[in-house]
C-alpha cells in the first residue's frame, strides 16, 4: 500500500476525454458513472476532492453530428459550449445519486496567468472544498480566442493541484502508467516510480488516446507529474480503470515521487502559470549566481535584454545558449534596462539616483524552471 495515497488529504484527480466518451465522440453515462463509484469513496472518507475532467468537446461532436474531433477554432467551441452543459448534469446526477453535491469551474489561461485572478481562483476552490463540494474542473473552451486548449488538461490538473495545495495527483487515461516504449506497438516495460529526470531518460510518448478524442497524449502526462513533483505534490499516472485501487493505495500505475519541496503558491503559479513577456540574457556568472547561489539578478550580470515588458512583469532568464534557467517578475520596465546592463548598482544610483540601487529582479521574486529533458 502507498502511505501517501491513504494520508492524503485533499486529492486532484484528472479524467481524458478518451475514458469518459465513445470513438464516435458521445459522452458514454456508463463510463463516467463507473469512474464517480470509484472516486465516491474517497469523499465518503471525508476527504476532498477535486476533478479536471476533459470531454466537453468530444461529448458534444454526436450531438451536433460530427463524427470526429473540428480543427477550425470556432467549431471546437460550439461543441464545447454543447457538451460542457451535458457533462457536468451527467456528474451532478452521479454524484448526486450519493448524496454530494458539484460544482462547475471552467478556467481560462487569463484566470492562471493573472496573480489577482489566480489569488480569487484559489479562494473560490477552497470555499467549495470546506462547503464539502466537488469542484469540477476544465478549459473553458467555448470562449478561448488564441487556442482551445490551456496546453492541455494534464497541464492544468498539475496547476490546480499546485493551487489548491493538494497532497495527491492523479492522472487516469486509457493507459495504465508510463511505459518505456508505446506498449500497443511491442513489448514495454512499465516504469512503476520516477524519482528523478534519470528515470525518465530514453522514453518516447506521443499520440492521443485509443479513442482518437483526447488532445493529450502520454508526454504531457510526464510532463504534469514532473510538475507535480517539483513542488512537493506525489502523482500517480495510471488507467480509469485502475482508479479505485489508485486512490486505495494499491501499487499501480506509475508514481511520481516529490523532487522538490513545497513552495510558497506565487513562486508556483509563476513557474507553472505564467507566460514570459520577454527575457533577459545572462552571462556564466549570473548564471551561477541565481542557480546555484539563488541570489537576486543584478545588472551586471545581464548581457541583453528581449521584449517589451513593464515592471512587475514575468520574463525569463537564459543562459549564454538562450536556454532558459529562471523565470522572475522584472521590477523595471524593458526600455529602461539597455543603460542599465553590465553596471553595478552603486554606480547607477550615482549617476540615476537611489531608485536604481536596487536588485534588477530579488531572489523572493524568482523561481527555476524544469530543466529540459
Amino acid at each position: 500500500m502507498r502511505g501517501f495515497v491513504t494520508e492524503a488529504q485533499r486529492v486532484v484527480v484528472k479524467v481524458g476525454s478518451s475514458s469518459l466518451t465513445t470513438a464516435a465522440g458521445g459522452l458514454d453515462v456508463g463510463r463516467l458513472e463507473a469512474l464517480v463509484s470509484a472516486l465516491l469513496p474517497r469523499v465518503a472518507a471525508g476527504g476532498q476532492l477535486v476533478l479536471v475532467s476533459s470531454g466537453a468537446i468530444a461529448a458534444g461532436l454526436a450531438p451536433l453530428g460530427f463524427d470526429r474531433r473540428p480543427r477550425d477554432l470556432a467549431t471546437q467551441q460550439a461543441a464545447a459550449s454543447v457538451g460542457q452543459s451535458s457533462l457536468v448534469h451527467s456528474y451532478a446526477e452521479a454524484f448526486g445519486g450519493a448524496g454530494v453535491r458539484v460544482g462547475q469551474v471552467l478556467l481560462t489561461a487569463t484566470d492562471i496567468i493573472r496573480r489577482t485572478h489566480y489569488r480569487n481562483a484559489r479562494t473560490a476552490l477552497d470555499r467549495l472544498l470546506e462547503l464539502g463540494v466537488v469542484p469540477i474542473i476544465n478549459e473553458n473552451d467555448a470562449v478561448a480566442t488564441q487556442e482551445i486548449r490551456f496546453g492541455d488538461n494534464d497541464r492544468l490538473a498539475a496547476i490546480v493541484a499546485h493551487l489548491v495545495s493538494a497532497d495527491l495527483l492523479v492522472l487516469l487515461s486509457d493507459v495504465d502508467g508510463v511505459y518505456d516504449a508505446n506498449p500497443r506497438h511491442g513489448p514495454a516495460n512499465l516504469v512503476r516510480e520516477v524519482r528523478s529526470d534519470a528515470d525518465l531518460v530514453g522514453l518516447t510518448a506521443r499520440g492521443t488516446g485509443t479513442a482518437g478524442v483526447g488532445s493529450g497524449g502520454m508526454a504531457t502526462k510526464i510532463e504534469a507529474g514532473r510538475m507535480a513533483a517539483s513542488g512537493g505534490v506525489h502523482a500517480v499516472i495510471t488507467s480509469t480503470a485502475n482508479a479505485t485501487a489508485a486512490l486505495r493505495g494499491d501499487p499501480v500505475g506509475t508514481v511520481f515521487y516529490p523532487t522538490g519541496p513545497r513552495r510558497a503558491s506565487r513562486l508556483l503559479w509563476l513557474a507553472h502559470a505564467t507566460a514570459p513577456e520577454g527575457r533577459l540574457r545572462l552571462d556564466a556568472g549570473a548564471v551561477a549566481a541565481v542557480v546555484r547561489r539563488r541570489a537576486s539578478l543584478l545588472p551586471a550580470g545581464i548581457l541583453a535584454v528581449d521584449g517589451d515588458f513593464a515592471a512587475g512583469d514575468p520574463v525569463d532568464l537564459v543562459d549564454p545558449d538562450g536556454q532558459p534557467v529562471a523565470r522572475g517578475l522584472v521590477a523595471f520596465d524593458a526600455v529602461e534596462l539597455p543603460r542599465m546592463l553590465g553596471r553595478s548598482t552603486a554606480e547607477l544610483a550615482a549617476e540615476l539616483g537611489p531608485t536604481y540601487e536596487r536588485e534588477i529582479i530579488h531572489r523572493d521574486d524568482l523561481v527555476l524552471l524544469l530543466p529540459t529533458r
